[in-house]
């Protein structure tokens, strides 16, 4: 085999997943802007994500920043050699992370340590398989991390908020995908799509959702009640009121896909996949000899390419109010849980180790009256020396729960941006201090980076690209308060409402 070849190809296969959604999951976010009611803060956000995919494709940049943990699923014909094979998909990757189509992801668990290519122990995740074909057939998924925090595994029997017991059968199954949908909130950037495990060990299990991921959005399971069930978990889930990033709508999963597998008779696991709006998977076939690509996968159909994507609009009764730091109290205690607001100016990236250093250190620069963005971009340097975001969209809040209360009084800080929401913790401290928290458009990561004028400094690049606290000069950065000074959260809110929502389904479906 041309060794070459076979790596130009594996190159392709990253960049094409990373940068440009498939045909399949196109049609279903098509779909959901459709059925979305028009003015409100989940239209907004619909109309950004398609933006943002046109975008994407337009520019041969990341969907997402979050390029997540690369998965390979590879099958070979008896005889190839699968040591080239991965030998290769490592170069891909390295080529691909400095092209900044993926975001350098490999930490260290024990140090901390950013290897800066994508490489690691373990990493990248590569499985082979052998079959009787005479060609390779190689799958790639790309999972972020707001999306894969949001995975979850059941051990039936089981109590479930909202749903009371679930048992050993099919019924129970049911209660816990449901439930699994309902867990997820906006956190894991709805709306998204689940692939559902029965059965197996825990390990097996959560494999057999992750493979669930890799079937076509629009095929028909072969077994009859899992087709059904599939169907029913789909349009019960959209009933629930969650909605795209947990603003309340009508979208909350676009695409449920349910595998089964034998198990031991004391283990019942029903383990959960979760994967957000950023469907990144895609597959090809490659020939043995040459390392070409013969064909690609997830190509049936029309192909919505959004160029037509309307521009994000706010909800019609929304405020918008334009802030630039250093922001007042007085500013901030005059927002509201619904207003938009459009940043212009300074901001800082600060996510997990910036967090935790901040605790027992001073912060590099005067954060007093400045803004927080959770966000952990992909960086590349321009023929000049300088740095350029490729994509900067925000990351999962909650994870910061623990530090951002304290850190926001300790400095100063008057507004936090991020997706999915903070705490109890967080939002007494917004009250107490005069705080805001601004949630962004999970995933939108070529949305947000083109609102990204300069990059003006960085500090604390030894922790990282992703997790180095970035400088931007922004203009027209647009996210919706959903915490505000005064006591209020939309979360809290949502959360609230969809779990009684969630209660109608508590009665036996199927026997």
């Amino acid at each position: 085999m041309n060794l070459q070849t076979l790596e130009q190809s594996i190159y392709s296969l990253i960049t094409e997943t990373s940068t440009n959604l498939p045909k399949d999951v196109r049609r279903a976010v098509k779909r959901a802007k459709e059925a979305e009611n028009a003015g409100t803060r989940a239209a907004m956000s619909l109309d950004t994500i398609a933006n943002n995919i046109f975008m994407a494709d337009d520019n041969v940049s990341p969907i997402c920043q979050d390029t997540g943990l690369p998965t390979f699923k590879v099958k070979t014909p008896v005889g190839v050699n699968q040591i080239e094979i991965k030998k290769m998909i490592k170069e891909a990757i390295v080529r691909t992370t400095g092209d900044a189509k993926l975001r350098p992801n490999a930490v260290d668990s024990l140090t901390g340590k950013n290897s800066g290519d994508n490489l690691g122990d373990g990493l990248p995740v590569v499985k082979f398989e052998q079959w009787e074909k005479d060609y390779i057939e190689m799958k790639l998924i790309l999972k972020g991390g707001g999306c894969e925090n949001k995975n979850i595994q059941y051990s039936l029997p089981c109590e479930l908020e909202g749903l009371g017991r679930a048992g050993r059968d099919l019924d129970g199954i049911r209660k816990c995908i449901l439930h699994s949908v309902y867990q997820a909130q906006g956190q894991g950037c709805s709306a998204g799509f689940i692939g559902v495990g029965i059965g197996g060990d825990r390990s097996s299990g959560y494999d057999l959702a992750k493979e669930q991921l890799f079937r076509h959005l629009e095929d028909t399971n072969p077994n009859e009640d899992l087709a059904k069930l599939e169907d029913y978990i789909v349009e019960k889930a959209n009933t629930l009121g969650i909605g795209t990033m947990g603003f309340g709508g009508e979208a909350t999963l676009l695409g449920c896909k349910i595998g089964v597998m034998h198990r031991i008779p004391a283990s019942f696991y029903v383990s959960v996949a979760y994967n957000c709006w950023a469907f990144r998977r895609a597959a090809i076939n490659i020939d043995a000899e040459t390392g070409e690509i013969l064909d690609w996968h997830y190509q049936e159909g029309e192909k919505i390419d959004f160029a037509e994507a309307a521009q994000a609009q706010p909800k019609k009764d929304s405020k918008i109010v334009e802030l630039t730091a250093p922001i007042s109290e007085k500013d901030i205690r005059n927002l509201k849980v619904g207003d938009v607001v459009k940043i212009n100016g300074r901001m800082f990236t600060g996510r997990d180790a910036i967090h935790h250093h901040l605790m027992s250190h001073d912060a590099p620069v005067d954060l007093n009256g400045q803004i927080i963005y959770h966000c952990g971009p992909v960086m590349a340097k321009d023929k000049d020396g300088q740095w350029t975001v490729k994509a900067a969209g925000p990351t999962t809040s909650i994870r910061e729960e623990p530090y951002q209360g304290d850190i926001m009084k300790k400095f100063g800080i008057r507004a936090v941006i991020g997706k999915g929401g903070m705490g109890p913790k967080t939002l007494k401290a917004l009250n107490e201090h005069g705080g805001v928290y601004l949630n962004a458009i999970g995933g939108a990561a070529q949305y947000y980076a083109d609102c990204i004028k300069s990059v003006d400094g960085v500090d604390l690049l030894d922790f990282g690209i992703p997790e180095a606290m970035w400088h931007l000069g922004v203009e027209g950065f647009t996210a919706v308060v959903t915490m505000d000074s005064h006591g209020n959260s939309l979360h809290a809110d949502v959360q609230k409402s969809s779990v009684e929502k969630l209660a109608q389904y508590a009665e036996p479906v199927f026997n």
